[in-house]
């Protein structure tokens, strides 16, 4: 089972991060934490790698319906967004957000999964 919505696009990685950044709050996103996995490895364990960074994006509207329908989705919020290098392009990558129906079988969650999913399809579709 796919659990990931990706696009591949030709830009540097500042650039893309800059991009997906504008492309996310545009969708109602806004973004709540940051790991920069790239740094995070080398200081910690002294390890190189290439650029990566994990982007915690959260639509508040869509977090609280979430919410309400079950209290544990919090364990599946935010919803990641991966900016990394590939090469000489960039990916980024979003979860999918019927991870989340297909994860507790909740019916309840099917409409907040596909507002969410149709705001991270038009901000991925923008990016290219």
């Amino acid at each position: 089972m796919r659990y990931d919505r990706t696009v591949r696009l030709a830009a540097d990685f500042p650039t893309a991060v800059a991009a997906v950044r504008r492309a996310l709050g545009d969708q109602g996103f806004g973004v709540l934490t940051e790991i920069d996995v790239k740094a995070t490895l080398k200081a910690k364990l002294g390890h190189d790698m290439e650029d990566y960074l994990i982007l915690g994006a959260c639509n508040p509207p869509l977090a609280r319906r979430a919410l309400q329908a079950d209290r544990a989705i919090g364990l599946l919020l935010p919803c990641n967004v991966v900016v990394r290098r590939d090469g000489d392009t960039t990916l980024v990558q979003a979860l999918d957000p019927d991870t989340m129906v297909t994860l507790t079988g909740l019916p309840a969650l099917q409409p907040v999964a596909a507002e969410a999913t149709a705001r991270l399809d038009a901000a991925l579709a923008s990016l290219t």
